[in-house]
């Protein structure tokens, strides 16, 4: 299997982990504040890389890192999981699934422009008309928010989190070029959020204290589906075949979610949804066959 085909199936992968993300954070945190929820995850899923490490000798390499690396890996992990997620947990609170996952899915086109401008990657008429195609998407969704009077606060929240995140995925895609191991760089940045999402934990200890056993393992799930598998794999992919190709294939999880969201959660499908949804799917396959 050649380079690209490898590192486009490893972002489509991680676009069904973070699915299914999507789906079990909306269940779990149905009772419990953005924070508390991301905090519950971030620790899960640092504990289970810690496990990780240790077993296959991880620990060690990450002691070889320069202490640029370890700054930007901190950085990188505020923005895409302390920062970036807030505002996307805040969103799936005040809106639900199918209409935030269409509008923060729209991280590729701004992950592209920081691609471009920062680490020289090209950009052509094909991309150009991928990211119209995305813009469009979120004008259409927005008309839906409009219609259905939804909290403007959740749709704010929700423009916010790719720009976050696209960050992350560029200071992600810098750290790969200077030959970081694909487990070390997943496992460290999902360390350094759980510290720095610590910052919260004195005003939500009380919360955490009562999430259920049923909350605790829908969570547990999230953290395994989308911090574990769904992150390795898209560092992986951008390792592979770089941010500018990883970021927009795996843009393709709105489709996926929202169909799951109506499905097993029972969201109101809504026609304007739909053909954002239609178009930012029609965007992304641009982008990733420029």
């Amino acid at each position: 299997m050649n380079t690209m085909l490898l590192g486009v199936l490893m972002a489509l992968t991680s676009a069904f982990s973070w699915a299914a993300s999507a789906i079990l954070i909306k269940a779990g945190m149905k009772n419990k504040s953005p924070i508390a929820a991301n905090i519950f995850r971030l620790y899960a899923v640092s504990l289970m890389f810690a496990v990780i490490f240790a077993a296959d000798g991880t620990f060690s390499g990450l002691f070889l890192l320069s202490g640029k690396e370890l700054l930007i890996a901190f950085v990188s992990a505020q923005f895409g999981f302390v920062i970036g997620d807030y505002f996307y947990l805040t969103a799936l609170k005040l809106m639900g699934v199918s209409r935030t996952v269409p509008i923060t899915s729209t991280y590729p086109l701004w992950a592209i422009l920081w691609a471009f401008l920062f680490l020289g990657r090209p950009i052509n008429i094909q991309i150009i008309a991928g990211a119209v195609l995305i813009v469009t998407a979120i004008i259409v969704v927005r008309k839906a928010e409009e219609e259905e009077r939804i909290n403007p606060k959740g749709f704010i929240f929700a423009l916010l989190a790719p720009l976050s995140w696209s960050f992350a995925i560029m200071t992600m895609d810098w750290l790969t070029v200077q030959g970081m191991s694909v487990l070390a760089l997943a496992g460290i940045r999902m360390m350094f959020a759980a510290i720095g999402v610590s910052i919260f934990l004195p005003g939500h200890l009380r919360e955490l204290r009562t999430i259920t056993l049923q909350e605790a393992l829908l969570l547990t799930g999230a953290a395994v589906s989308g911090l574990l598998i769904g992150q390795y794999l898209f560092v992986y992919s951008i390792n592979l075949v770089g941010s500018q190709i990883a970021a927009p294939v795996s843009a393709i999880n709105p489709l996926i979610a929202s169909s799951m969201a109506i499905f097993f959660l029972k969201e109101p499908p809504n026609r304007k949804i739909l053909e954002g949804l239609i178009l930012a799917v029609m965007g992304v396959i641009l982008i990733s066959t420029a």
